[in-house]
C-alpha cells in the first residue's frame, strides 16, 4: 500500500510512519520543509515540499497513485490560546483540510486515493461531566468543539469520492510530547495532583493505539466516520494523578487549582478543567483489540520505554 501522511513529523506522525513501513508499505510524507522531514523519517519516506498547506493543494505529484491518505496536521492545542493562536487551530485544521481535499477531488478517479483517515479529536463534544459519550453524541459548543465540528466537515467533503474515517483521539500517552510530557516533571519532583478538584474524566489512549487503530481505518472498509480513539477504561484526572504517581514513585496529592490553569493558559485551560467520558463503540463494533487497555500497565510501558 502507498499511504500519503500528513503531519508525518510530529509524535503520533513519526509513530504512523515507522509502523507503516515496518509493515511494507511505502510512505508519502506530505511537509512544509522536505529536507527535515527526509533528517527526521530517513530515505525509506518519499518526502514532497506542501509549503502553504493552508491556502493552497498539496502537489499533485505527491497524491496521485497512492491508495490513501493519513491526515494529522495540526497547529498544537496546548497554548495559550490568544486570539492568534486561536485562528492558527483553526486554520491548520480547518483550511488545510479543506485544502488536502481540494487536492485529492482534482485527481482523475483511477489516480485518486481511495480512502482518507482524518485525525479529529475528543474535543469535538466539549464539557460534558461523567455522561458516557458513543460516536452518536452531539457537538459541544465550546470553540474547540466549534473547531472540531468544522475540521471534520471539510473531511467528509470527499465521502462521496473516497472511504473517509475521522479518529477522534483522546489525550495520547506518549512521554515525547502532549499532555504527559507537560505533566511529567512536575510529578517527578512529586509537586503534581489533581487539576480543578480532579472530578473530570481523562479520555487518554496509549501511542501503540492511535497507531493501531489508525492502520485498521487504513485497513478495513467498514471504518468510515467518525471513530472515538482512546481506551475503553476513561479515568477521572484523580485517577491518572494517583497512578501516574504510583509508577513514578512519588506522592501525588498536591491539587491544582483551576484559577492556576486559567492564569497560565488563558481559555485553553478548559479542555484540563473540564472532559469527557468516551466510549469507543465503533472500535467495539470494528473488533479492534486494544494493545494498552489498562492504565497503569500503559503508564509502566510509555515510561520505560528509551526516547
Amino acid at each position: 500500500m502507498r499511504v500519503v501522511v500528513t503531519g508525518a513529523t510530529g509524535v503520533l506522525g513519526q509513530a504512523v510512519v515507522a509502523a507503516l513501513l515496518a509493515r511494507g508499505d511505502e510512505v508519502v510524507a506530505l511537509t512544509r520543509d522536505a529536507d527535515r522531514a527526509r533528517q527526521a523519517l530517513g530515505n525509506r519516506v518519499d518526502a514532497h515540499a506542501w509549503p502553504n498547506p493552508t491556502d493552497a493543494p498539496p502537489p499533485e505529484a505527491a497524491l496521485a497513485g497512492a491508495d490513501a491518505v493519513v491526515n494529522l496536521m495540526g497547529e498544537q492545542v496546548a497554548q495559550r490560546w490568544t486570539d492568534e493562536a486561536k485562528e492558527r487551530i483553526r486554520r491548520s485544521r480547518v483550511d488545510g483540510t479543506r485544502q488536502l481535499v481540494q487536492g485529492l477531488l482534482a485527481l482523475a478517479p483511477d489516480r485518486r486515493p481511495a480512502t482518507l483517515v482524518s485525525q479529529s479529536a475528543t474535543g469535538y463534544y466539549g464539557a460534558r461531566g461523567d455522561e458516557p459519550l458513543t460516536e452518536d453524541a452531539p457537538a459541544g459548543k465550546d470553540f474547540l468543539a466549534g473547531v472540531v465540528v468544522a475540521w471534520e466537515r471539510e473531511a467528509l467533503a470527499a465521502a462521496s469520492d473516497l472511504r473517509v474515517a475521522m479518529t477522534r483521539t483522546g489525550v495520547v500517552l506518549s512521554p515525547d510530547g502532549g499532555a504527559l510530557a507537560k505533566m511529567l516533571p512536575f510529578f517527578r519532583l512529586g509537586i503534581g495532583g489533581p487539576v480543578a478538584g480532579g472530578r473530570q474524566y481523562v479520555p487518554w489512549v496509549h501511542l501503540d493505539d492511535v497507531v493501531g487503530v489508525m492502520l485498521l481505518c487504513l485497513d478495513n472498509a467498514a471504518a468510515t466516520g467518525p471513530v472515538n480513539l482512546t481506551a475503553p477504561g476513561p479515568v477521572t484526572n484523580t485517577e491518572l494523578s494517583r497512578t501516574l504517581g504510583r509508577v513514578l514513585g512519588r506522592p501525588a496529592v498536591l491539587p491544582v487549582p483551576a484559577l492556576a490553569l486559567k492564569l497560565l493558559y488563558g481559555d485553553m485551560a478548559l479542555i484540563v478543567t473540564t472532559g469527557q467520558r468516551l466510549v469507543p463503540a465503533r472500535l467495539e463494533q470494528l473488533g479492534y483489540q486494544f494493545r494498552q487497555p489498562e492504565l497503569e500497565p500503559a503508564l509502566r510501558d510509555v515510561l520505560n520505554r528509551p526516547s
